[in-house]
């Protein structure tokens, strides 16, 4: 499980520290605004002997609580969140493969990470706070400004907007990649079609014992109104399964490459929807006992025989203990390439073998088919006319009509299968979307409370402008155009960066391998709406400052 999700966790957890980083740059933001306004309290202080580094070491302490109360606040969270994202990770399974209780160790990396963001990013807001002369301090009023916390202030607010902006063009690539995997033509036919996975060995059957169960299947089956196909195979298409071997064709030499191969009886093409392109697929004559043949894909035929045709040559499996079996199986037909186990499986090439006959090597006289597990169908692909709600019962019933140990292991229908194979990139979609919408609201936040605080310190200023004339529109365009140039300086930083982390991503996206214009355009987009709606809040505030009441503000 590690291996198959190792990927996208790190992903997870890159972009879970980005998020981090723009909520440590918002509190940072706030401890600094709170620091500014303490200046008279703190310069009092000094005055009357406190030591910069007990005040540091005040300011200090009051951060790590504040990330303290944070850290544990987030574990609450956390552990709310673990359960919704194990079941979307896993939604029809209800004995979960791991645990979402958060382990001491879990636990123990939460409260130092809360400890070490808390002095972090406290620190520089309380060297600041504490930096100030007592005489200046007790001197000013509210026209002084703070110019090093109003730079820092803003460049905070630049970085937030920046690691925004990545994070929303990620959201936009993984969802743009999910759309084109769901989209993409499999050449499989989902209507109306249901998988029954069944084990035939556990039922009590012998592999010598199939071949009659498979034709009382499918006479029973076809039986029911209603029903069209029943195919029978050792795996279906989009399972978590492949089988696969060396192939050699018989009089040429081995070219060391090997094919992914599945069993079916004679409905089987037609249950799933694959088309045969040449020769013919298999009939109910392809026995046990019949000549042993094989249909080979598009794929197949490209690897093995370039532009010649297949039909009529002979191949085996490869290998040195498969010497002279390199003729067990005659090709007698060509399907189109379809969609195996995965998507992402490029030049896949596979043939396929009727159900009741041996895999690779029908030649050899001392392999038992006692051994020969292949024999074993794992699946029923049923094609009905229409759909039926309750159709899971009827094939419960017809089987245990057949045999009573002979049950259903697992009922889907085939879309559900399909659907199945692109959770994890529907649950990476939906967090980085979720991530994406946190960055840029924590970004949007920032942005309001440094305007917010900007217009405050600025009221007397405002209203003196005011009274001498200023037009509301003129105050407003003022304050949005300081917001909005701070947005502009974090898409600036923010879109070579974005353009830059791709190369990191794009061996987990489908048939992307760059940012494309829509995706960069939506995402700079919703960023500058969020700041023009975070800027014009406070701008408005400003342009209905009364001019009289500001002049009296001290």
């Amino acid at each position: 499980m590690q291996d198959d999700y190792k990927d996208h966790l790190k992903l997870l957890q890159w972009i879970a520290a980005l998020v981090l980083l723009i909520a440590c740059a918002n509190i940072a933001n706030l401890l600094l605004v709170r620091g500014m306004s303490r200046r008279a309290e703190l310069s009092i202080r000094s005055a009357l002997g406190a030591q910069r580094s007990r005040i540091v070491r005040q300011l200090l302490t009051e951060s790590v609580l504040v990330s303290g109360m944070g850290g544990l606040l987030g574990l609450a969270v956390s552990y709310l969140g673990a359960h919704a994202l194990l079941a979307l990770a896993f939604p029809d399974q209800h004995n979960m493969p791991i645990s979402a209780s958060p382990s001491p160790l879990v636990i123990g990396f939460a409260f130092v990470l809360s400890l070490v963001t808390g002095i972090l990013f406290g620190l520089a807001p309380a060297l600041m706070a504490a930096r100030t002369q007592p005489a200046d301090a007790l001197r000013s009023n509210a026209r002084t400004t703070a110019h090093g916390a109003s730079i820092l202030q803003r460049a905070l607010v630049v970085l937030q907007a920046a690691l925004s902006l990545v994070l929303l063009v990620a959201a936009g690539l993984f969802a743009q990649s999910l759309n084109k995997a769901e989209n993409v033509d499999m050449k499989l036919e989902a209507t109306n079609r249901y998988i029954v996975h069944i084990n035939p060995q556990a039922a009590g059957y012998k592999s010598t014992e199939v071949e009659p169960l498979y034709q009382t299947i499918v006479d029973r089956f076809h039986a029911i109104p209603g029903v069209l196909k029943v195919g029978l195979a050792t795996y279906t298409p989009m399972e978590s399964n492949n089988w696969g071997s060396g192939v050699k064709i018989q009089g040429e030499p081995d070219l060391n490459k090997g094919a992914s191969w599945v069993k079916g009886n004679a409905e089987y093409f037609d249950s799933v929807g694959t088309r045969v392109v040449m020769g013919r697929g298999f009939t109910w004559q392809d026995t046990l006992n019949g000549a042993p043949v094989a249909v080979v894909n598009q794929e197949f035929v490209k690897q093995f025989f370039g532009k010649r045709n297949p039909i009529g040559h002979h191949f085996g499996f490869s290998g040195p203990s498969q010497a002279g079996l390199d003729g067990s199986h005659e090709i007698v037909g060509v399907v189109e390439d379809t969609t195996y186990t995965s998507i992402y499986l490029k030049n896949h090439a596979m043939y396929f073998l009727p159900l009741t006959q041996r895999a690779g090597n029908a030649n050899d006289p001392t392999y038992s088919l006692d051994k020969d597990q292949s024999m074993y169908a794992g699946a029923i692909v049923i094609q009905t006319a229409h759909p039926d709600a309750g159709f899971e019962k009827i094939v419960g019933d017809t089987l245990s009509s057949i045999n009573p140990n002979l049950t259903i292991v697992k009922f889907q229908t085939f879309q559900q299968q399909i659907d199945d194979r692109f959770i994890e990139e529907r649950l990476i979609a939906r967090l980085t979307s979720l991530f994406g919408v946190l960055a840029l609201l924590l970004a949007a936040i920032g942005l309001y409370g440094v305007t917010a605080y900007t217009v405050a310190r600025r009221t007397p200023e405002i209203g003196i402008r005011m009274a001498l004339g200023a037009a509301r529109s003129r105050v407003i365009g003022t304050v949005m155009r300081g917001a909005m140039l701070q947005a502009v300086a974090g898409l600036a930083i923010g879109i070579p960066v974005a353009i830059f982390c791709v190369r990191f991503v794009k061996s987990q996206l489908f048939e992307i391998t760059s940012v494309n214009v829509p995706v960069m355009a939506i995402a700079i987009g919703v960023l500058a709406l969020a700041a023009a709606i975070a800027g014009i809040i406070p701008a408005r505030r400003a342009a209905s400052i009364d001019p009289v009441r500001a002049l009296r503000i001290e």
